[in-house]
Formats: C-alpha cells, structure tokens, sequence
C-alpha cells in the first residue's frame, strides 16, 4: 500500500485500475519490479511524500531529497520505523525522481525540520491501518493490538507481517485506532544513536554512484576546458583526437570541447590529442590583488560612532572557496528526438528539470530527471552545471553520454565561495558594547557562461549580528521556532546595531558555500567579540556569558567550557579559542585547542562541541555533522583557498587546494547534544562559522597577533 500525506487528509486510490499518471506529482509508482495493479495513493501536501508495504514485508518511502552524506536516509527511516514501529533494517528509503510539484529542495539545513511531521503523520496513519485491517481479519478488537518488528501481534499469539495486510489495509478509510504520532516520551527509534543504514553498502563498495551506472550504455564523456575562467574556443583541430582508437565523438560546447569515447582512458588521450586555440576569458587582466582592492573599495562606508565611546576595529578578507566533493561532478544524458533522460546528483531537481528542458528546447514533461545519491556536495550539487553540459553534448553526439568532470574541472571552472571583505567597528563605553557595525563587500555572480542560470553567490541580506536569521530567512522550507534563540535584535546585548553590503560584478562562477555568507560573516564576528573581551580586560567566555541575548546559546556555550577545561593552564604557543552561533532555530558552541608553536605549520589538536537542535533525531548523525564542520573551519581558516592570476585559478587538485587531511585533524573531538523536546532545528551547516571563529581565536591568543586575511597560509 501507498500513501502520501495530504494537506489535511490522506486520499486512497482504488486498489485496483489505478490510473497511474494521476500520481505523476507524487511519484512514478510502477517500475520494473512492481506492477501497475498495486495499491497508489497520492498527497497533495509540499512534501508529497510516498509510502508502501510491500508484500515481502518491506516499508519503501521514496524520498523527495538527495542523499550527499549528511544521513537524511537514516533520519527520515528511523521517523518512519518509530511511527511505523516496523524494524529499521525494513525501511528503504529510495530517492525520488524529479516532479512537478511539491518541495526537492535539498539546502538550507531544513530537510529534517521540514520532513518530522509529514513523515510520522505518514507513518502513523500507515500503521493506525494496518491494525484495522488486523482487527477486522481476526475480529477482535483494534485497541487490543499491538505493533513491533513490522508485525502487528494479537493478545493470544498471532501475528501477521504488515506485508500480509497491505491489500485489506489500503482499502480503510476510518481507522478505529488514533492516528497521531507518538508523544516524544515514548519515542524508542528518535534520538537514539543510529549507524547509517547505508553504511554497509557504502564500505563494501556497493552503494551505487552516477559514475557506477551503465544506463542507456552511456559512453565515457570528457571536456577540454579553457585555460582562464569563461575563455572561449577560437578554432580546433580534433583529426588526430578522432583517428585515435576508441574516440567515438568529438563536439564543441559553450565550454570548450568534449571527446565522447569508449572508456575514460580513451576520453582523457583523445582530449589531450586535440589542438585548440582560446580566446582569453574577461578576467585574463585580474588577479587577486586587484580583486581584494574592489572589494575593500566596495565596502559600504560606517555611520559615525556614539561620542564618547572608544573602538574595536577590524577589517578581514576570505579568499575564494572551492566545494570540492569527493565524488566529481558526473552525470548521464541520453537525449533522443523529443524527450531526454538524465541521471545525476542534484538538490534541486525540479529546477534542474526545468533549466534542461529549456536548454534543449523541449516541453518540462519529456525531460526525466532520475536523482542519484552524492558523494558529498557542500552546495555544489545546489547548481547543475554537468547535468546540462552533459545533456547538451548527448544531443549534438546524438548519443548516450556519461560526462565526468575532472577534479581540475571543478576547481577552476565549477562554482566556489565567493570572496569578501568585511569592515567591522564595536564602540563600549562603560564597560560594554554601545554600538556594533559590520559592513561587508562580496564578488556577485555575474557568470553566464554555458548558458547557466545563476543560483548562487548569495550576499549578507542581514549583516552584523544578525546574519544567522538572513540565513535562515533563505531557507526554502523552516520548522516554526520553540525556543528563545535570537531575532533580529542579534545574538548578543551589543546596543546599536548597523551595517550594510556591496558586491563587486565579475565573470566569476558562484555557488552557495556550506553555510552561505555565515561563514564568512559570522566568523568575523566572533574573532572581534573576543578582541572586544580582550580590550575591556575580560575573558572571552565570561565576557560573551555576561552579554548573550539567549539562554540557549549561553548553555552550550557553558557546555563547551567545562567539558572543554577552558582557561586551563597551556604551553607557550599553545592556546584554546571559543566562538558560538545561532541559526536554523539552532544553536552551538566550539571550543578548539591549537599548536601553533610553528606559526606557518598550526595544528588542531582538540575540538569540544556542544549543540542544541531541538529533537536529534539521530545524535550520532548530528555528531558526525558537527565533525564535518570541525574540519571545514580547521581548512578555510587556516589552509584552503583559492588563488586568481590573471584570470585562472591556480589551483587544480588537493594537491595544491590544501583542504585539510587526517594530519591536521583534530587528535580529540568531542559532541555534546542538549537534550531538547521542541522540534528538529537544522544542524548541517551550523557548525562552521563557531568552528571557523573558535581556530581563528585560538590561532590569535596562541599567537599574540590578529589574523586578519583567510586562510591565514594565503
């Protein structure tokens, strides 16, 4: 049986005859192992989430998210089996292809604020169904049955599996037991530590990627790419590339030149064999100095101070950022007369939908977007730039294509972080902060190359302290707040507060960074609170204690501090560094310990975290979020970036894009989750502006000096 949870009620479809185009919104309810007699229900609600029990007992919930490593499978089947109280190893939790209507978005940390109640009403209503039909089968009644390991059991020892009752179950309309999800006291699945449940397909090599799939037999695609950033092709000669074994295609595209061939081995050589002429992008007169330079021009000037007030001031620069997955950006096209068909990684598939079909000029209904698990994505896979290359080259080969960006495609032509440069000034009289002003300049997109619609380089719409809500205001879909986190007034008691944004237009590729412009706005932030600290004779946790606006955040803030022994005694260039933020109706602290004895060699040595999310629906997936974030301010802060010379991107490989490794992990982490009762809040991205200020104040205190310009091996 399936089912889908409407805005108000749940509609049930006939079991049999059901017209399955009638379900086009909610999902393709027939494939190649199911048959079209099965029992479909469809919703009408955002989520337009799809339910069935299968007759060998299986629970498939097709899910309108993409899996890229955050564990949004795992969270949304333990919902499933809680409501359910079916066993967790029978839940599958497929992704669902691209629709046409309801939310796809996968961003904005809100996919397990947004999916908690439509997933539990779903499954509640599944089981208060299943039971009935139990009730009914045995005629005793409904209150007297119970459910367990996907079974429903009768006082006297019967029992029967959910997939024996699925056909009678569906044909219910009024069950006779309450449909409501369980109160959060006797929840035994949410808020226990769960491994992924995919975890072991993912360390046996099993789990299936982009590049794993042999659909429509797709050939191995590759692109020769300009030199310098939005170059153009001038002329090519592709005879020898095409004489060579194996080559089965040569075409030209907007960006630059792809050789479709028989493996990847074959693509790369023929690639390599071609004899291209460029013409130098926009940017072949600009490099990072000139780029710094608008931007610090950009800065919106500062209003006047209170009078009488002394000041903190700061002015920082972030350098570009590439997302750099560890899976390549790689998708398959087969693009026939009048329809196409795409696989690949994408968290906005309804948009990707769309932008294809008008890019190949066909109707939104004769373009299938099937959306396949990522290998990390950070944003990236926000934007589908290789989908539509790989769409476009698929029609003009008039073939099947599998395109794979090289990682040196990426990082010198895929999207990044824009960079910014931030002008901040606190004035306190009195012993405490009067006024707070934050003003900052972001590169803008402006890039068109390939057709592309932009869809990232977001800029600070809320600065100063109040960039956390700017950033939860963008999210696409926000459980409503339950806990007094901060509003706009801002995060601490920092009277006044001003600020503005310019942006500078160049021919950049952008995309929304992990975290978007908190990163950047709010790492800023909390390096000047602790200078504030430090110039009013106090220490950073008392003083940020004495002037939090939340009860919250100065929780975890007290968390991070005691398990973390702050203020405890340390080597010479040796010292601990603590930043905190709020967003997504969340909150953290972080609290690092750095090596910085070596000043061009710091090394994290230990990282106490302690968050409050509302419910963890599962604690373990949350901890390894908060580690992710760890490591994503250990690199932008003190290693990774990206250097422009005369229009390119330097780098090319990890090699030279020094994110961090094992080495510069922190040898102790720790996370503390606050146990809560209010709703999830969202957790993903969370963690990277208090990871990145916690390094950049501990590299400040261990090294007497203020690190202004990131990452500091710039």
């Amino acid at each position: 049986m399936v089912y889908s949870l409407a805005a108000t009620t749940l509609t049930v479809a006939a079991p049999l005859g059901c017209d399955s185009a009638s379900a086009e919104g909610a999902e393709r309810a027939v494939d190649g192992d199911r048959r079209s007699s099965d029992v479909l229900v469809t919703g009408t609600d955002a989520e337009m989430l799809v339910l069935e029990v299968t007759p060998a007992n299986r629970v498939v919930v097709r899910l309108p998210r993409v899996e890229v490593g955050q564990g949004v499978t795992t969270a949304v089947a333990m919902l499933i089996a809680e409501e359910l109280d079916a066993r967790l190893a029978d839940v599958d939790i497929p992704l669902a292809d691209a629709r046409n209507e309801g939310n796809q978005f996968t961003g904005g940390s809100s996919s397990v604020s947004s999916l908690y109640g439509p997933a539990r009403k779903l499954a509640a209503t599944a089981r208060a169904k299943l039971v009935t039909a139990a009730a009914r089968r045995w005629h005793v009644p409904a209150r007297t049955l119970r459910t367990r390991g996907t079974r429903v059991f009768a006082p006297d020892g019967r029992s029967a599996t959910f997939g024996s009752l699925t056909r009678s179950a569906a044909r219910i309309t009024r069950p006779t037991v309450p449909t409501d999800p369980k109160p959060a006291s006797k929840h035994r699945v949410i808020g226990r530590p769960t491994t992924r449940i995919d975890a072991r397909e993912l360390i046996t090599g099993k789990a299936k990627y982009t590049g794993d799939l042999t659909a429509a037999g797709a050939k191995p695609t590759v692109v020769a790419r300009p030199p310098t950033i939005g170059g153009k092709v001038l002329s090519v000669d592709s005879a020898a590339a095409r004489a060579m074994p194996g080559v089965h295609a040569v075409v030209q595209i907007d960006g630059g030149v792809a050789v479709v061939a028989e493996t990847f081995h074959h693509a790369f050589q023929a690639r390599d064999a071609l004899r291209i002429k460029w013409a130098p992008g926009p940017l072949a007169n600009l490099s990072d100095a000139g780029i710094r330079s608008r931007l610090r021009a950009a800065v919106p000037k500062l209003g006047d101070p209170p009078r009488g007030s002394a000041q903190t001031e700061a002015e920082f620069e972030f350098a570009f950022v590439s997302h750099a997955p560890m899976e390549v950006l790689t998708a398959v096209a087969d693009v026939r007369a009048g329809r196409a068909e795409i696989w690949f990684s994408s968290q906005t598939p309804t948009s990707a939908r769309e932008d294809i079909a008008s890019r190949l000029g066909l109707p939104v209904s004769k373009v299938q977007v099937h959306v396949v698990r990522g290998g990390g994505s950070f944003g990236r896979r926000l934007n589908h730039d290789a989908a539509i290359e790989a769409a476009l080259i698929s029609k003009k080969a008039r073939r099947p294509v599998k395109l794979m960006w090289s990682r040196e495609d990426d990082i010198r032509h895929g999207r990044m972080r824009p960079a910014s440069h931030h002008r901040i000034r606190a004035s306190h009289a009195r012993g405490r902060v009067v006024a707070f002003a934050h003003a900052t300049a972001s590169v803008s997109e402006s890039f068109e190359e390939r057709g592309l619609s932009p869809q990232g380089g977001v800029n600070p719409t809320q600065v100063g302290l109040r960039s956390a809500q700017g950033a939860a205001a963008r999210s696409a879909v926000r459980a409503p707040a339950a806990a007094p986190l901060p509003s706009d007034s801002g995060l601490y008691n920092f009277g006044r507060l001003s600020g503005n944004s310019g942006s500078v237009d160049l021919a950049i590729p952008l995309g929304a960074w992990r975290s978007v412009d908190s990163g950047t706005v709010r790492t800023a932030e909390e390096i000047v609170v602790d200078e504030i600290a430090r110039s009013l004779g106090k220490d950073p946790v008392a003083f940020r204690r004495t002037t939090l606006r939340s009860k919250t955040v100065r929780a975890v803030l007290d968390k991070v501090a005691t398990a973390g022994k702050w203020g405890r005694t340390m080597p010479r260039g040796h010292a601990q560094g603590v930043a905190v933020h709020a967003e997504y109706d969340s909150c953290v602290a972080c609290l690092v310990e750095i090596d910085a004895v070596d000043p061009k060699n710091p090394r994290v040595t230990k990282v106490v975290m302690a968050a409050d999310v509302g419910t963890a629906v599962n604690p373990r997936g949350l901890e390894a979020q908060l580690m992710g974030t760890a490591v994503d301010g250990i690199s932008t802060v003190l290693r990774a970036g990206l250097h422009i010379e005369r229009g390119a991107v330097r780098e090319s490989s990890f090699a030279d894009f020094h994110y961090a490794r094992q080495r510069h992990a922190p040898q102790h982490f720790e996370a503390h989750i606050m146990p809560s009762r209010r709703a999830p809040g969202g957790a993903g991205e969370l963690g990277v502006p208090a990871a990145s200020g916690a390094v950049a104040n501990a590299y400040a205190r261990a090294t007497g000096t203020k690190p202004r310009r990131f990452p500091l091996n710039f």
